[in-house]
This record gives C-alpha cells, sequence and structure tokens, in this order.
C-alpha cells in the first residue's frame, strides 16, 4: 500500500497589486499620508486575494504614491490589462483599489468610477519593467 501524500490545493492564480516605495512614493517627500497604513491596508484587506508586493521604484515620481493592479490570469484572459494608477494619496482610494480587487480587478470587475482620475499611462519602459 503507497503512502503517498495528497496534492496540496492549489490557489486560484489572483490580481497582483504593486505597491512603488522608493524614492518619492512612500516617503516624506508626500506629506500627510500615512504610507506605513496604506501598505498595511492593502496587505491585511487583499491578502487572501491578491499579492501585494512593495516595490523600489517604478519611475514614475511625478505620480506619486503610485499603485499596479494586473490581472489575474482570467482576468487576462478576459481582456484585463495592468491599471496603473497615480497620486493614492488619501485612504478612500487605497479602499476603492481594495473594493475593486475583491471583485476581481482587471478584466473581471469594472473598477469603481473614481478610479478613473487616478489612472495614467507611464511610458512604455517603465510599463514594461514592472509588467513583464
Amino acid at each position: 500500500m503507497s503512502r503517498r501524500k495528497a496534492p496540496a490545493a492549489q490557489a486560484a492564480p489572483r490580481c497582483t497589486v504593486t505597491v512603488c516605495r522608493g524614492c518619492c512614493c512612500g516617503t516624506p517627500k508626500i506629506p500627510g499620508v500615512d504610507h506605513m497604513a496604506q501598505l498595511a491596508t492593502l496587505k491585511a484587506d487583499l491578502g487572501q486575494m491578491a499579492q501585494v508586493r512593495a516595490v523600489n521604484c517604478l519611475d514614475a515620481c511625478e505620480q506619486a504614491n503610485v499603485i499596479v493592479v494586473q490581472p489575474s490570469p482570467a482576468g487576462r484572459a478576459a481582456g484585463g490589462r495592468p491599471v496603473w494608477l497615480g497620486l493614492v494619496n488619501d485612504p478612500d482610494a487605497t479602499a476603492d483599489i481594495v473594493e475593486w480587487v475583491r471583485a476581481g480587478g482587471p478584466g473581471i470587475a469594472e473598477p469603481p468610477d473614481i478610479l478613473d482620475l487616478y489612472e495614467f499611462s507611464p511610458s512604455r519602459r517603465i510599463r514594461r519593467a514592472v509588467e513583464d
């Protein structure tokens, strides 16, 4: 009789939320923002449904604080593409991002309308560095 372990259950592929924490984002250069609380909120509220990662500099400093929401594989298959959000400097915007990712993120769920005000397009060079 074989005693094989049952295969571990694999988590469903998830969205990735990339939070810039480099030379401008997440620093006192953007005053009046609790940068640590923003990242902690994203990790606590999305930890089970998205990969939340802090990275050094996304090279879009004029848009600090920058957050990129990348679709899950299912979202990408449905046409979703990474969404770059800039000037995410208040807790309400962070809560809107959480709500959207919980609903499925790019390709699966429409973002709250207010996030249109935060969306921007970085240069191709910058975009490629994060999205690849």
